[in-house]
């Protein structure tokens, strides 16, 4: 398990078969005056497939992305690739970072300064991080075609290995959103002896509780069940169809650029607290970079894995997650359980802060936030200095 470097640069010819796809595309028709209630609005489509295929820049986004140090390693029959960035004072605290869908690796593309050298954003040296940030197994750049399924459960196995075995971290932090929460929130279930602790900016809970739900104790926990029976009703469509066909959707979604990014799309702007402006919390290009990463890496049915996992494995966190959790919840999120139904699920709470701006992408969205909860929760297990 020898690490090799890494340096992102994907082909020409794949680009210019993107920009002639995005020429040609076939547009649906859309019922007047339904705007973005019916599904993603056409106008706006037209106007992002218009500026992706004229405007946006993927060399810029390789660039960035090339800023830090990359490498792949194997892992079983996973070909792993990590983003492995040491703290500026060269005495960080290693910190697994776990993505989720439809996001990627460059959601973290502002958070890891802030991590990795937190001085130059107003923290201190001693709560500097050493960060690793891999795609997830089946993910962007962590894919290869015929690749079988890697389960929740597989992916945090693959991540203790990288972080002890490959890595030589004895012992290591742990933060992760969405599909990344559930990877984290496994870890601390599972190999908590390997954990200082985790932080989440979102809940998972017990598979068990997910079709057998206990009764509501109180009446937070009763509007948070009859908050979620409603968005699963009027927003979890996505979640069956990936969950139960993914194969058939990955074929629609790996032939036609729009598609994909129709599919996308609709999640950063109902997901992030936006108020219904995407551009007030993304620049096109943010989006495009993630949307982009998933067409190139032809990874979106791949991605969808983690969906049919917790549909059919009942086991995927059966247990009590007894590593130390901090928890940062961010207004716009899906899923915000009140701290007596998250307990049902998390034996060791230590920290709970509730923010006033954020969502789902709370990378992207609150990046200084963000990086500040995870600093100050760390710091409060593990002092330093």
């Amino acid at each position: 398990m020898q690490p090799k470097p890494f340096i992102l640069h994907i082909e020409q010819s794949k680009l210019d078969d993107l920009r002639e796809r995005l020429i040609r595309t076939r547009w649906p028709d859309m019922p007047s005056d339904t705007g973005w209630s019916y599904g993603t609005d056409l106008a706006f489509m037209k106007r992002l497939v218009s500026y992706w295929s004229t405007k946006f820049d993927w060399r810029a986004q390789e660039e960035q992305l090339n800023q830090f140090p990359q490498f792949r390693v194997k892992i079983g029959d996973i070909d792993l690739h990590y983003l492995h960035v040491p703290a500026k004072n060269g005495a960080g605290r290693p910190l697994l970072l776990s993505h989720g869908w439809p996001g990627s690796i460059f959601e973290f593309i502002d958070l890891i300064p802030r991590l990795t050298d937190p001085e130059r954003f107003g923290g201190g040296s001693a709560d500097a991080f050493t960060v690793v940030a891999p795609c997830l197994p089946g993910y962007g750049l962590s894919f290869n075609s015929g690749q079988q399924l890697v389960r929740i459960r597989d992916m945090a196995g693959c991540f203790v290995t990288l972080m002890t075995d490959v890595l030589g971290y004895d012992r290591f932090c742990a933060q992760g959103g969405d599909i990344g929460s559930w990877v984290t929130s496994r870890l601390g279930a599972i190999y908590p002896e390997r954990l200082i602790g985790i932080h989440l900016n979102m809940l998972v809970y017990r598979s068990d509780q997910d079709k057998n739900p206990l009764p509501a104790a109180n009446p937070a926990e009763e509007k948070f069940i009859s908050d979620l029976t409603r968005w699963r009703q009027e927003e979890g469509g996505y979640i069956h169809i990936q969950g139960t066909r993914p194969q058939t959707l990955a074929f629609g979604l790996s032939d036609s650029p729009a598609g994909l990014a129709a599919w996308i799309i609709e999640k950063f702007r109902r997901w992030s607290d936006c108020d219904g402006n995407l551009e007030s919390v993304f620049t096109l290009d943010q989006v495009l970079a993630d949307i982009t990463f998933y067409w190139l890496t032809g990874t979106i049915g791949s991605s969808f894995g983690p969906y049919h996992d917790r549909m059919y494995d009942p086991a995927t966190i059966d247990r009590p997650v007894v590593a130390p959790l901090g928890y940062t919840e961010f207004p716009g999120e899906i899923v915000r359980p009140p701290r007596s139904f998250a307990e049902r699920t998390y034996a060791n709470i230590q920290r709970w802060t509730v923010m006033e701006r954020g969502g789902h992408f709370a990378a992207m969205e609150q990046p200084d936030a963000l990086a500040k909860e995870i600093r100050s929760f760390f710091h409060e297990l593990t002092p330093v200095g």
